[in-house]
């Protein structure tokens, strides 16, 4: 198997090319913490990548990409390369969320394996993106937009519970006045793409077309009475 994946969704932009199957792939990554124009390197990084792991874009087996949530504008930047190299090239495309691939990354650093695995990423605005992990890596609930407040209520009552990510100190200052009892870990924890090739080995392409997961509406809106009228 031959994987090309990329991430472009929060304050990181990474490509990588697993060659090989899982379990001990050959991996060419690249991986540069940025929090904008991840536009302006994806190509460059999914150039270098493939270069070093000596591949036409024909030889792939398949495309993964992070499909958020995130950045509006990263999100969309990394789908998007996604689908048009796909287009060009009629590969296949396998989509994982970037709180999925935070997860299995948290769970090789951390020295306990922790009963639940929690992800928050600050989603500014007063909210974190948080999604909630067995200790195996399995989903137990899908990322949400969420306050701190609320994101600590979803924690379970019991157990040994992680919580990291760039939102984790804001719900783990919101736990105990919920009655949940965590520790925040990991604070710079970024999506890479790395670990997203390594899973999109054992993952199934998806059949229809690859959508971007955005949990809010963006920040950047239009000015109100600056619309162009159309011609007819």
């Amino acid at each position: 198997m031959k994987i090309l994946a990329l991430d472009t969704t929060l304050g990181a932009c990474s490509a990588s090319v697993a060659v090989g199957e899982s379990g001990g792939p050959a991996l060419f990554s690249v991986f540069e913490r940025r929090e904008r124009e991840h536009a302006e390197v994806i190509m460059v990084m999914i150039e270098k990548v493939m270069g070093d792991a000596g591949l036409a874009f024909g030889a792939l087996d398949a495309i993964a990409a992070t499909v958020g949530p995130g950045s509006f504008t990263g999100v969309r930047v990394g789908v998007a390369a996604a689908r048009g190299l796909a287009l060009a090239t009629g590969h296949p495309l396998i989509g994982v969320t970037s709180l999925e691939v935070m997860a299995h990354l948290a769970l090789e650093r951390l020295e306990e394996t922790p009963g639940t695995l929690a992800i928050a990423v600050d989603a500014r605005r007063g909210e974190v993106y948080q999604a909630l992990f067995t200790g195996a890596g399995e989903t137990i609930s899908p990322p949400a937009a969420l306050t701190p407040e609320q994101a600590a209520a979803q924690l379970p009552e019991t157990g040994t519970l992680f919580i990291a990510g760039g939102g984790a100190q804001l719900v783990a200052r919101a736990a105990p006045a919920v009655g949940r009892n965590c520790q925040a870990v990991l604070p710079d924890l970024q999506p890479e793409a790395a670990k997203l090739a390594e899973m999109a080995l054992t993952r199934r392409p998806i059949s229809g077309p690859l959508h971007p997961l955005y949990l809010r509406a963006p920040d950047a809106k239009p000015q109100a009475g600056k619309s162009v009228p159309r011609r007819h």
